[in-house]
Parts: C-alpha cells; structure tokens; sequence
C-alpha cells in the first residue's frame, strides 16, 4: 500500500475504526480508561482524572484520554524513557542514564513534530536553561544525569535546539540521533562505524542484518578488512558475509568522515570522549585523506579490496529481496553523507511501519500477532504518514485499539 495514496489513506482509515472496535471487549469505559492511562503514564490515574477519561471515552472521544495520560509525566519518565534508552547502546539495555539521543527523541515525541527528523534533523534537546543545569557538553553527560536527577517534570523542560549550534557537528553533517553523543559514544567508537548502521538499521527499520541479508549485489564496495576466503574457503565469503557486506558497506560509508575520539589510556570507558567529525581539508594520517582510518582497518586482509576514499554512499538494496523496504522512488538512492543516508532510511516504508510496530509492543504489552493485529499495524503506519509522521497519533491509535484487552 502506498503510504502517499489518499484512496488508500481513506480506506485505511476506515478499517483501522473498523479493527478497533473488533478489538475492544466487553470493558467498560471506566476500565479501559484504567487501562490506557497505566499503559501510556505508567502509573494508575487519580480518581478525578479517570472520572475525566471515562467520560471523555463514553463520548467516544478516546484521542483526548490518550491526550490526558501523555500530560502526565510518568509518559516521560517511566514509558518513554524505558522504551527509547535500549536504542542508544550495543548492550540494548534501558537501564542507562538519560542522555541526549532519548532526550531528542522524546522532545520530537511531545512536540509532535515530523518524527523522520530522529535520522535526519539538525536537532538536539536540552533541559531548560531555567533548571540551572550544567550546560550541555560534547564531552560528557552531566547534563542529562542532572536532568533525570532534578525533580522537573521532564515533559515540559526539554527545549528544542539546533544541533550544530552546540555540538562540533557542522549542519550539513547532521542527521538527529546518529549524530547525538550518545549514538556516536555507543556505535562510532572504535571498530569500523558498521555499527552505526546495524544499530540504526535494527532500532529505526525493525530489522537485523540476518533479516536483510541478500548474496545478490555486487560486492564491488566491501573494503579490504573482509577476506574473501575465511578459513581458505571462498565459498563462507559468496554465501554469508556478501549477503550483508554487500549491501552494508555501500550505506555505511555515509559514516566516512565521522569519529567518537576519546582517551583510552585516561578514560577506559570512554565516558569523556566526543563526537568528531572531519571537515573540508582534514587530512587522517591513516587514511591521507579526510576519510577516517577506522575505514583502513586491516587492509592487508585483502589488499584488492574496496578502499573508502570519502562518504559517498549507494543503497544497493533499492533492488532484489530488500526492494520490500518500500524506498521513496521520488529520492535518488545515493548521496553524500549522514544526512542524506538518514533521509533514504526514514522515508522508507519500512521506518514509517517499525515505529507502528515499537509502539503497539510498547503500550498493548504483546507484539502484533493475529489478523486484526496486522491490520491495525498496517492501516496506523498509512495514518502515520497521513499526519506527517506525528508519533503521538500513533499512540493514540494503539492504546485505542488495546483499550478494551
């Protein structure tokens, strides 16, 4: 289904009304006001606030309980921090300060601002300056830990920034979280910056490299670290790592000119490193040129192989099995950079339906699993795109569709 098909749009419309009614049971408004408002604060209701969503359901104006349960902070707090913390680290874990990629998601949340801007924007969000917080660093996050640990109501205190204004990221090379120091901390340190894409791949398209695996493109982009022949047999290199080198290579070159730089003989854990980016006339000595010399990494492996010479990237999967991702025909499926590498990824299909999927796990506590499920998926991902990628709709969809379980 076309997400920009207002045929399609209307239809879907009017079954996503029709699978939320086949979805609500026999409970009442009072306990699916109950329900709505501990699944999206995280936390029971006080007495006068489920008399108000009770009325307002019996109405049959569901969108405005879900409304007054995202007033409460525990939205920000407990639902929407737990579920965005595991995007910003390799361990996956939501047991990690707040810092400023769940910050940044959060505030596009609120807002109700364009969500494709979390991979392609020049944005960041800080506490308020009237918190008397420490500023915001490159260097640290003693800003976010001093945040969650005030006792403001962190809905209303997340200030909308320009990112390159208070980062080292010039504007053009920005692209929403993939830039945050929180990403670069967890996904641009060390190794080869191939996890800035696996992880934005898995956290902002719902899949793993084995899921988009495809040993039919042209390995002419993968670099010189991959042997084409592990442990003497060519044939693992034609049948398993081409499936995702091949196509993974390509896009993560977007990456070329980024680096998270940090002490490691003074800072093993890289707490106090920063995001660092190479501008015009850059030169790495590792790389003589302003690639990063992360991209030359055991080049003897084989020599032959390809070599990174800037951040020119091309989406090969644009064709074969992962043409299924549903990329916008209108862009051209190429380009230079982070910034337009995240616009390829977020006006794909597959972005719009991920962040569907995330959020009915998240607030009917269940992946979507039958018939009706799926079509409340599908007909919420084409109303997502309707209302300009605004999540909160989406939110509302969903605990209107669980409402009744």
């Amino acid at each position: 289904m076309s997400l920009c098909s207002p045929p399609n749009l209307r239809l879907g419309a009017l079954a996503l009304g029709m699978s939320i009614l086949a979805a609500t049971a026999t409970a009442g408004p009072r306990e699916q006001a109950l329900t709505i408002h501990s699944r999206i604060a995280g936390v029971p209701p006080s007495t006068q606030v489920l008399t108000q969503m009770s009325d307002l359901i019996e109405a049959g104006n569901t969108a405005q309980a879900v409304h007054i349960a995202m007033d409460n902070d525990g939205f920000y707090r407990a639902t929407l921090q737990t579920w965005i913390t595991p995007w910003t680290n390799r361990e996956m874990t939501a047991f990690a300060p707040l810092n400023d990629y769940t910050a940044t998601v959060m505030g596009l949340i609120r807002d109700e601002a364009d969500f494709r801007d979390v991979l392609v924007g020049d944005v960041l969000y800080t506490g308020a300056d009237s918190l008397g917080l420490p500023p915001y660093s490159s260097s640290n996050n003693e800003h976010y830990q001093a945040l969650q640990q005030s006792s403001a109501p962190l809905g209303s205190s997340l200030v909308r920034r320009t990112q390159s204004q208070i980062s080292e990221v010039p504007a053009h090379a920005t692209a929403g979280v993939i830039t945050s120091r929180a990403a670069a901390k967890a996904f641009f340190v060390a190794g080869t910056n191939r996890a800035m894409f696996r992880f934005t791949l898995l956290n902002h398209l719902c899949r793993d490299l084995e899921q988009v695996h495809d040993v039919t493109r042209t390995p002419d982009r993968i670099r010189q670290d991959v042997s084409r022949s592990p442990g003497g047999d060519s044939r693992v290199f034609l049948n398993n790592c081409v499936g995702c080198h091949a196509g993974m290579d390509p896009m993560a070159q977007a990456f070329a000119y980024y680096d998270y730089e940090y002490n490691a003989a003074t800072d093993p854990d890289a707490e106090n490193g920063a995001i660092h980016y190479n501008t015009a006339g850059d030169v790495d000595p590792a790389s003589g040129n302003r690639t990063e010399g992360k991209y030359h990494i055991n080049a003897s492996t084989f020599a032959p192989g390809y070599v990174t010479p800037n951040d020119q990237w091309q989406n090969y999967w644009r064709e074969g099995p992962n043409a299924i991702l549903a990329w916008d025909p209108t862009l051209e499926g190429g380009g230079t950079g982070a910034k337009s590498l995240g616009r390829e990824l977020a006006n794909s299909g597959a972005f719009a339906s991920c962040q569907v999927e995330k959020v009915f796990t998240q607030v009917c506590l269940r992946k979507p699993g039958n018939a009706a499920d799926r079509a409340l998926v599908s007909d919420a991902t084409a109303a997502f795109a309707a209302s300009g990628y605004n999540l909160k709709q989406v939110f509302i969809d969903t605990a209107n569709y669980c409402k009744g379980e």
